[in-house]
């Protein structure tokens, strides 16, 4: 027995005083009323209904159960009202997990236009360099950064743009230093090196240069002077002249447009990295994430196009 249906019928037969008029308003035949009811009552044991040829009364029983049953189906129906606007109207709690530095320079503004869009929506945002569990974290979307193809997963991925990085070292390191001409020069230099589960620690990959017709070149390193996460810190300790090394574009910018920083071998290219927005499944996908992974695209690349204008 479906008793929630069978709750619905006996409601319904309850407030028309009619087997007959209740199963033409829920288009159902007589007979399925009737015996929905006589079910309901076998398992309750109780009479609910006095039934007559000419009318249908409750009983005491019955008139009590009736109150119960419109509080039960009141909360049933108002529960799938709202998990059914999880679909179409962004509220609740958005969890994320996003890289420190693409959090810094791209999430958090993103999230100030959002929250203005969205006033339903709180936002939980975590900025750490490790890929995490989502399910095991409670993250509703993460942030994926890699330089090649996402491996086979479970979850559904969605590109939110490509990003080259580039070489950058101060002007007054280069002046004491004298500037790399090809990349097999640097292990003459001092290379500082960004921990990060993207690019090698002890590798730099370069393609180009772009108007030669050299390749792919990979550098090894020696351990550097100075290993740190997180390339707004490595940024500053190349303004400081301690050496060269690889930024995220969207980190070296503002220091190459001031003049603290300066592109090394230009020419070449850095492999790029592609970051994507992860999350558990595309059925029945949650307003909340759905608008957000849209709106954080479209604000990184049209963030990116300006920058680069």
């Amino acid at each position: 027995m479906d008793l929630l249906r069978s709750m619905r019928i006996f409601a319904r037969v309850a407030e028309a005083a009619s087997f007959t008029a209740a199963a033409q308003q829920m288009d159902i035949t007589t007979a399925q009323a009737s015996r929905a009811v006589t079910e309901l009552e076998t398992h309750l044991r109780t009479r609910l209904l006095n039934r007559t040829t000419r009318r249908v009364a409750l009983t005491d029983a019955g008139n009590r159960y009736l109150a119960r049953c419109k509080e039960v189906l009141e909360l049933v129906d108002l529960s799938e009202a709202e998990a059914g606007d999880a679909q179409v109207l962004p509220s609740g709690v958005l969890r994320m997990h996003a890289p420190i530095t693409f959090g810094q320079h791209y999430v958090v503004p993103a999230l100030t236009h959002y929250l203005e869009a969205h006033p339903q929506v709180r936002v939980e945002l975590t900025l750490s360099q490790h890929v995490p569990d989502m399910l095991d974290e409670g993250f509703d979307v993460f942030l994926r950064v890699t330089t090649s193809t996402l491996p086979d997963s479970a979850f559904v991925s969605t590109k939110i743009c490509s990003m080259p990085s580039v070489l950058c070292a101060s002007p007054a390191y280069l002046k004491k230093a004298g500037a790399p001409r090809a990349p097999e020069d640097l292990p003459k230099h001092a290379c500082l090196q960004m921990v990060t589960t993207v690019f090698p620690l002890d590798r730099w990959i370069f393609d180009g240069p772009r108007d030669g017709p050299r390749g792919r070149v990979e550098v090894d390193l020696e351990p550097g002077r100075l290993r740190v996460n997180s390339a707004d810190a490595l940024a500053v300790a190349l303004s400081n002249g301690l050496g060269i090394a690889p930024l995220p574009m969207l980190a070296a910018l503002p220091w190459l447009e001031s003049g603290a920083l300066v592109r090394v071998l230009p020419e070449w290219e850095l492999q790029s990295m592609t970051i994507y927005a992860m999350y558990a499944s595309r059925q029945y996908l949650d307003a909340k994430i759905r608008t957000w992974v849209a709106f954080l695209k479209e604000f990184v690349q049209s963030t990116l196009a300006s920058e680069h204008a």
